[in-house]
């Protein structure tokens, strides 16, 4: 039985207020050929489908197609579950149905875990699919005494270990935060305080664990419970991860083989730092400036317009940090005499770069004049 797990798509969404939707599509195509390439026998999508509970028509199109051709053309089964980005009873919609064309969808939790008996070319497995779900929520469901996520996820596991399984692997899908997980800025919390933590060993019995919610690749307690991690990069702190999805292949009496297959993006999100200058003359050459960047800028003086400049050489930056600057201003205390200093200064720079030429004494004494007022009407 050989399979790919993956989860955390997030499909609509965008950053610094930029469309990923075409990076989306890229990213599907190449999920498509890499279910292709290993003939695997089932796709595992482990939660936050889609970005918001009510998504764009275009990323719902965009699914659509994707799972169409896995599903119809392909042959390949789809075990998906909801996550706490998605709508879950939306993505639920015509589930019973789609059930009978190899499209297995669990949106919200039900007081039954349904276990999904996938039959590949060599070999079966059953497929546990567990929603994320609040623990009120499971509370209603089973009216047991559960009051944390570890408690409603030990309550829901009871059922896929009380599950006669005949011998076959179990896999369990999971949308959770396991306890020591490593975070990223793009992930939003599941709940304040640390109640939202999950103990790795809860999941150690089963053949795979499959889960999602944190956005890099990693396992928690043994290799076999792992997050596939997102497939893009959502946010500027994932910038140093590296996106793929995992094979896994189970074999009879045997640990399953885990290979992490790597997703390249149209665009990569990096971070780039240096002088205004010297990244504008880098980019010429930079086979790829159109990256979508942030650019912290080490310049401790006045520019002009330093973002229409960059955009002219790296056109997809979608937010600029004065490094240096910020850190030029920084002072030990609130003295008036430095606080006026570097206004001056700043505004030295910024009249030199609009008249192309330096402030003349008599312009300096003015300013300097000006600066004092305001401080003086800052201060009564």
């Amino acid at each position: 039985m050989r399979f790919i797990h993956t989860s955390d798509w997030h499909l609509g969404r965008t950053l610094y207020n930029q469309s990923l939707l075409d990076e989306q599509a890229g990213m599907l195509q190449s999920l498509l050929e890499l279910i292709r390439i290993h003939e695997v026998d089932a796709l595992l999508i482990v939660g936050d489908i889609f970005d918001r509970s009510v998504p764009p028509a275009a990323a719902v199109t965009l699914l659509d197609d994707f799972l169409d051709q896995v599903t119809t053309t392909l042959g390949v089964a789809v075990v998906a579950i909801g996550g706490n980005h998605d709508g879950q009873e939306r993505i639920a919609f015509g589930a019973r149905q789609m059930a009978g064309a190899g499209l297995y969808i669990q949106g919200p939790v039900s007081a039954e875990v349904k276990p999904v008996r996938i039959d590949g070319k060599d070999g079966s497995a059953f497929f546990y699919p567990i929603p994320y779900a609040e623990p009120a929520l499971v509370r209603h469901l089973l009216d047991e005494d559960v009051h944390t996520h570890e408690e409603a996820m030990a309550a829901l596991l009871g059922q896929v270990q009380a599950h006669d399984s005949q011998g076959l692997p179990k896999v369990v899908l999971s949308h959770c935060f396991l306890d020591g997980g490593s975070e990223s800025d793009s992930e939003r919390p599941l709940s304040i305080g640390g109640a939202d933590r999950i103990s790795p060993s809860l999941f150690a019995p089963f053949d795979y664990v499959a889960l999602g919610h944190l956005h890099g690749p990693q396992y928690k307690g043994a290799e076999h419970v792992r997050y596939s991690g997102s497939p893009l990069k959502y946010s500027f702190s994932e910038q140093h991860q590296k996106k793929s999805v995992t094979l896994v292949e189970l074999k009879p009496n045997q640990p399953p083989v885990i290979e992490l297959l790597p997703i390249t993006p149209k665009r990569d999100v990096r971070v780039i730092e240096g002088l205004l200058a010297e990244l504008l003359e880098r980019g010429k050459t930079d086979a790829a400036r159109e990256d979508y960047l942030m650019v912290r800028l080490l310049d401790t003086q006045a520019i002009l317009e330093p973002m229409a400049k960059l955009r002219a050489v790296y056109p997809n930056v979608l937010h600029l940090e004065r490094t240096g600057l910020m850190q030029a201003r920084q002072v030990d205390g609130p003295g008036r005499e430095r606080i006026q200093k570097s206004e001056l200064a700043m505004f030295e720079d910024f009249f030199s770069q609009v008249q192309g030429e330096q402030m003349t004494e008599p312009q300096r004494q003015l300013m300097t004049e000006l600066i004092s007022s305001l401080h003086k009407g800052d201060a009564q």
